[in-house]
């Protein structure tokens, strides 16, 4: 443990001072198996206290193309082992976004439209882009997939282990399954959760 947390702390410091991020906060622990390359940091903005923990990915698919930053981790998120983030176009996580272990988030995927070609050969789609608002905990095992437009999870809310999430979630919400369902919400007025009659109805209808 002593020796993980030093080669931990000398890995974090080492990325401060080499890597040209477009932000780096203090108080920034990255474990020291994560794979997070230098090619890439330009694209990335990750602000104090976050903690990013062992196996972890973040990914740039084109780091080569300058402009604004594909991964935004701001204020005090902690990212849960072996969780891997892919921003083609970005994908930003609020203050205080807690990923359980194994969480995929993504803005893109592979194109496979064309069955005489391999899809390895094909490259990415378009995408989307994907933010998480403050104080969210995605599970075990979720999955975040922007396929086209703007996908946000709503602040304050709970996505359940090995969930696939495909479009934008209400606020204050608690959503599992495969396809995912909201199952509860959180109602201001009477400060109950409220359970899933007549909201889960009215999420799917809507055109998110």
């Amino acid at each position: 443990m002593l020796v993980s947390a030093i080669l931990t702390k000398a890995r974090s410091t080492w990325m401060r001072m080499t890597y040209p991020f477009q932000g780096f906060g203090r108080g920034v622990s990255i474990h020291y198996s994560c794979e997070l390359r230098r090619s890439v940091a330009h694209r990335i903005v990750i602000a104090d206290c976050v903690y990013i923990a062992p196996e972890v990915w973040l990914s740039v698919p084109d780091p080569a193309v300058a402009g604004p930053p594909s991964v935004i981790l701001k204020k005090g998120c902690k990212i849960g082992r072996r969780c891997m983030i892919s921003a083609k176009n970005r994908v930003c996580l609020e203050e205080d976004v807690l990923l359980g272990p194994s969480v995929l988030i993504t803005d893109h995927n592979h194109e496979f439209s064309n069955p005489k070609v391999p899809i390895h050969s094909q490259g990415l789609t378009p995408g989307g882009t994907v933010r998480v608002e403050r104080n969210c905990w995605l599970g075990h095992g979720a999955a975040v997939i922007a396929n086209s437009g703007e996908l946000v999870i709503g602040r304050n809310s709970v996505i359940g282990a090995n969930t696939v999430i495909t479009r934008s979630v209400p606020p204050c919400s608690v959503v599992a399954g495969n396809p995912a369902r909201v199952i509860k919400r959180y109602d201001p007025n009477s400060g109950q959760w409220i359970g899933p009659a007549g909201l889960s109805a009215s999420w799917e209808k809507s055109p998110h």
